[in-house]
């Protein structure tokens, strides 16, 4: 990162990071500006010979850029191809070889870049997508697709997640070929469509275009980069080796539809959904620790200012039976400045997402639905076991509970399917990229302790997984809670300094393939 004039050294100290850096010291433009930070006047070459803009190997610049797309994914694919245009002309400029892969849904495109290595290491793919879900526009303090920056943070739809991650990535490697780097193998940078939904995503890239992404590591979106309780400064650097599990269930609750001048008080879908919701609302799954999450709460305890805080996670990974470790587990969450994803380490999530009941103001419906979403610890509760416990929950209640399986599935082959989910084994850590990850922590953010860590969401790991493929995630910047909670959310937005030193530790972590010489 370069200051005007003079040179910020990519290695600040621990306490350093967030607080003692000025927006304005880094040239940043507010409000919308396109604020790019001055970077060296005189590019060398890449590898076509010709100069980088010292805009494209700006992150906050590039950011800018990428949020500016409306890539809004509602369920059915997002518009990326503009998006996959300006990415494209990046790598051109670039000299890096790069091809949009087109789907059968019109402007929904796939992007791939490749840059080539000596070949004497398997190839490093780097997984982000371009679709983001959708706004609220009316609930957002800025234009979601402006990328403005406001008070040191970068405001948009797909900030955080995860188009701020992959201009993190992009402007690190730009500025490795800037210098005239080569790695040691090829590194392949998928822009891929349908993470958040759809029917084209990288499943069905894997099913047809898979020599084009066969790779022997792969690197997207995950772990969390967390700070002490000022928001800023650095506690704990994790990526992520594990997903949680997948799966949504269907409450159903059925009544007699008539005249709405006349209701049945005992015989109401809505009312019978609204009870088994206020039940349902209430409840939470035990508390599961695994050899993934132990590690993380462990790295937790150590990375922590809070001497009450650390002590209540220690009594968590101490606990003998279940019922200390459910009042350890409640007091983590109360001391955590980050207490919803904790929480969401810990055990079996349901979140209700979708309901839908009736269709005019004077008939009383028949039926009433609620679509709920779960995530499952992988060798934590089966999914199975928590479908089992919320159909006990509910059975007083007049609902159904379904297992929403994909098309044509039925509850038992969605249960031995999600069974196959929960059992598959965290990535491996005796590789060269986890050996990076950890090493570019060290190198960036000194002490602050760096830990393997299980993702409460999801990816679209799944077909470099299903071949034993190593598969790691991070979100390459510090973020507050608050944040957090923006992602999918509204005013999503992170810090300018973190995304710029979040760019650096990638520039390290992708150091560790330069070849020598």
């Amino acid at each position: 990162m370069d200051q005007t004039p003079e040179k910020i050294p990519s290695t600040l100290p621990r306490r350093a990071f967030l607080g003692g850096i000025g927006v304005s010291a880094l040239g940043v433009a507010t409000a919308g500006g396109a604020g790019a930070f001055t970077r060296s006047p005189q590019p060398t070459t890449t590898l076509s010979g010709a100069a980088i803009p010292a805009a494209d190997m700006d992150p906050l610049d590039l950011l800018q850029r990428m949020l500016s797309f409306d890539t809004q994914n509602s369920g059915q694919g997002g518009k990326t191809r503009p998006h996959a245009e300006m990415l494209k002309a990046v790598w051109e400029r670039a000299g890096v070889p790069v091809e949009i892969i087109d789907t059968p849904q019109p402007d929904n495109v796939h992007l791939i870049a490749r840059i080539p290595g000596s070949g004497a290491q398997e190839p490093l793919l780097l997984l982000g997508h371009s679709d983001v879900v959708p706004v609220e526009r009316e609930n957002w303090d800025v234009d979601p697709f402006a990328g403005e920056v406001v008070d040191g943070e970068v405001y948009g739809r797909g900030a955080l997640d995860m188009k701020g991650a992959n201009s993190a990535m992009i402007t690190a490697l730009l500025r490795h070929l800037d210098e005239g780097a080569r790695f040691d193998r090829d590194i392949i940078v998928l822009t891929d469509c349908d993470e958040e939904a759809g029917s084209y995503g990288s499943g069905w890239l894997a099913e047809n275009y898979w020599e084009k992404i066969d790779a022997g590591s792969v690197l997207t979106e995950g772990g969390w980069f967390i700070a002490q309780s000022d928001r800023t400064s650095p506690m704990l650097i994790s990526a992520t080796r594990q997903d949680k599990v997948y799966f949504n269930l269907e409450l159903v609750a059925t009544g007699t539809a008539t005249h709405s001048s006349k209701p049945i008080p005992d015989d109401s879908a809505i009312v019978s959904m609204s009870r088994a919701i206020s039940d349902l609302g209430r409840y939470e799954a035990p508390v599961h620790l695994t050899r993934v999450t132990r590690d993380y709460f462990e790295a937790l305890a150590r990375a922590t200012d809070d001497r009450r805080f650390a002590a209540a996670i220690r009594l968590l990974l101490r606990a003998r039976n279940d019922r200390v470790r459910e009042r350890a587990a409640k007091l983590v969450e109360h001391l955590s400045d980050y207490p919803y994803l904790h929480r969401a380490l810990l055990r079996t999530t349901h979140a209700f997402v979708i309901q839908e009941a009736g269709y005019k103001e004077n008939v009383i419906p028949s039926e009433a639905t609620t679509r709920i979403n779960c995530r499952g610890i992988p060798g934590g509760e089966k999914p199975r076991d928590f479908v089992a416990s919320v159909r006990r929950l509910l059975r007083h209640r007049d609902v159904e509970v379904r297992v929403v399986g994909t098309p044509g599935e039925s509850e038992k082959q969605t249960l031995a399917r999600l069974d196959k989910t929960w059992a598959t084994p965290p990535a491996d850590l005796d590789t060269d990229l986890w050996r990076a990850l950890s090493g570019a922590s060290r190198r960036t953010y000194e002490d602050v302790p760096f830990t393997p860590a299980l993702f409460e969401a999801g990816t679209s790991l799944g077909p470099w997984r299903e071949k034993g493929v190593p598969g790691y995630g991070v979100y390459p910047y510090v973020i507050s809670n608050e944040q957090l909670i923006g992602m999918h959310g509204n005013n999503e937005r992170i810090f300018v300094e973190a995304l710029e030193q979040g760019s650096d530790y990638m520039y390290e972590v992708f150091s560790a393939f330069r070849t020598k010489g």
